[in-house]
């Protein structure tokens, strides 16, 4: 059985912890704002510089390292930032960022895929094949990121497709005669 919930998560200069009504909780910090409503059956209290997360009942164990894993991510994503890459890979694939809120594609398909992003979440394109989405909200970023990859995923023969940056996709070998 896992223990994360008993661990306590280290609040770094410059960030904002607020628990506000129930145990709606906001984080704020140099790369943003995050607000996030958490269970009624998980306690958090706030001491000095550390956040501590425990059960309301033995029934609640689960909840609370779920609880515990949210709050760290928030914390991360607003004083580091959080980062995902994504490559291309294929004859004639290549991304362009039309601004900060969109991605477009060309991924072998007779037409240009456009992914709208959401607010909070932003697009680089450094290369013509890698894509990198940052933000403050790990969630928003990952989803986004699993999103953009759902449009083509890497196939299992020649392994062209969307992955993530040092995704290791196995290659079947081909029938022989």
């Amino acid at each position: 059985m896992s223990r994360v919930a008993k661990k306590p998560i280290e609040i770094p200069k410059g960030v904002e912890v607020k628990i506000e009504q129930g145990n709606l909780i906001s984080i704020k910090g140099p790369k943003g704002q995050i607000s996030k409503g958490m269970r009624e059956d998980v306690k958090i209290v706030i001491d000095g510089a550390t956040i501590l997360v425990s059960p309301a009942n033995d029934d609640s164990w689960p909840h609370a390292g779920t609880a515990r894993a949210l709050l760290n991510n928030m914390v991360v994503g607003v004083s580091q930032g959080v980062k995902v890459e994504l490559e291309l890979r294929g004859v004639g694939f290549r991304a362009a960022a039309q601004g900060n809120s969109a991605l477009q594609l060309t991924i072998g398909y007779s037409h240009p895929v456009v992914h709208k992003l959401p607010v909070g979440v932003h697009v680089e394109t450094p290369t013509q094949t890698s894509v990198v989405l940052t933000g403050v909200d790990l969630e928003k970023v990952s989803q986004e990121a699993a999103k953009i990859r759902r449009y083509r995923e890497p196939e299992n023969y020649k392994g062209k497709g969307i992955r993530y940056l040092n995704e290791n996709v196995l290659i079947k070998e081909t029938k022989k005669k």
